[in-house]
């Protein structure tokens, strides 16, 4: 299983449009980036790919890090930084089978499921296909579960796609705060790579107008907020799921610039063999 980071930042991305703050600054010394949120993984053993979540970044993506273009996606939700590149495949592929939760959202009357079909019912060449949270799919030749997690007001989902010869397994916590179901952690414990979303570092709760929750027993805010976790929520969560290795998405231009780059939080480009 090749798994590539194609975006890691958050809505906005690194360095930000019209932004000249430290971090903004060091990416572009730096050569490195962020984009929106998007993750390839390719099964070598049937030499296919799945895509998770579609990234506005889309086509700028898949022309950096040349990677092949999917043969399935999956759909976290339905901010537009996960799904308005959906419309990028138009005269791209021939057919594409697009996975989504298909429970209803109380604050849209719809699931994810529902929306992206709504959404994108002009591309008569993806198909939606419903599906079950904490129920597997085998897409691509590879075991797909969604499992519900906090990112309020819709609801969204995390993933784990594992290798079901080898055994290889990859878990996304999706966009969430620290309180992930425990259901849902029992299904993404044990990853050779975790993804976790790690929007700023607790530091910064501060500045938020909600401030930050789910304090460690030092006081820490594992959520900045109440829809994203903070750099010391994913890593508390990724010990608790074990992860083997774990890299920090989702990431905001917010972080200080001494800060910005070190381990573990991720660029894009990132690819990893499980």
């Amino acid at each position: 299983m090749r798994v590539t980071l194609l975006g890691t930042g958050d809505t906005t991305g690194t360095p930000t449009v019209g932004c000249d703050c430290d971090t903004c600054t060091a990416a572009r010394e730096r050569g490195v980036e962020r984009t929106r949120f998007s993750v390839h993984v390719e099964n070598e053993r049937t030499d296919e790919s799945l895509l998770i979540d579609f990234s506005p970044d889309f086509r700028y993506q898949f022309l950096r890090d040349e990677v092949p273009l999917p043969d399935a996606a999956v759909i976290t939700h339905i901010h537009f930084d996960h799904l308005d590149g959906l419309g990028n495949v138009f005269r791209v592929l021939d057919d594409l089978a697009v996975y989504a939760a298909d429970e209803t959202d109380p604050e849209t009357g719809a699931s994810v499921a529902e929306t992206v079909r709504d959404d994108y019912h002009y591309l008569d060449r993806v198909t939606v296909v419903p599906t079950t949270p904490l129920e597997t799919e085998r897409i691509c030749g590879l075991d797909v579960t969604l499992v519900p997690v906090e990112h309020p007001p819709l609801v969204c989902y995390g993933l784990a796609v594992e290798d079901p010869e080898t055994g290889a397994k990859l878990s996304i916590t999706g966009d969430t705060s620290y309180a992930v179901p425990e259901e849902s952690r029992a299904v993404l414990a044990g990853p050779d790579l975790l993804l976790a979303d790690a929007i700023v570092p607790a530091s910064l709760c501060d500045h938020h107008p909600l401030g930050g929750r789910h304090e460690d027993a030092t006081g820490v805010a594992r959520t900045f907020g109440t829809k994203h976790m903070t750099r010391e929520g994913a890593l508390a969560l990724a010990a608790e799921l074990d992860a083997e290795r774990t890299r920090l998405v989702h990431l905001a231009h917010f972080y200080p610039a001494a800060e910005a780059f070190e381990e573990p939080l991720a660029i894009d480009g990132e690819q990893y063999v499980l």
